[in-house]
């Protein structure tokens, strides 16, 4: 059983139906037959938040976090430590800061990362990636 941890991108473009998530949604599909962990940093989830707001107004803003629930997503807390360590990896790569979150939480869990951010490039040797595009 594999846990996924999703970043903001990977979700943006399941909700938007961007390319990509095809992919994302087959993952959705086959971790509910096999119990898989879904995860996502509560930063990232910020992210999504405000990019929705943004782009779509509140409505929509308050339907896409509904969905995150509801598809069984645990919301994964910032505590110092995890703070400290995306710092760490954004003195390093060439990372966003939330990018750095999305990342220290797949550390963390053992989750592969779900993204089309190409940035992650960089850094697949520390995690595993399923690539959205």
């Amino acid at each position: 059983m594999s846990s996924y941890l999703f970043d903001s991108h990977a979700l943006l473009a399941f909700f938007q139906r961007e390319p990509g998530s095809e992919i994302v949604e087959r993952i959705l599909r086959s971790s509910c037959s096999s119990s898989s962990d879904l995860f996502i940093s509560l930063i990232n989830l910020g992210e999504i938040v405000y990019l929705t707001k943004r782009r779509f107004g509140d409505e929509k803003k308050i339907e896409v976090l509904s969905r995150i629930y509801q598809l069984g997503f645990k919301v994964l807390s910032i505590p110092d430590t995890l703070v400290f360590q995306a710092a760490e990896l954004k003195a390093q790569y060439a990372l966003s800061y939330a990018d750095c979150f999305a990342l220290a939480c797949s550390i963390n869990n053992s989750a592969v990362l779900v993204t089309g951010d190409l940035k992650f490039k960089s850094v697949a040797h520390l995690v595993a990636i399923e690539w959205i595009r």
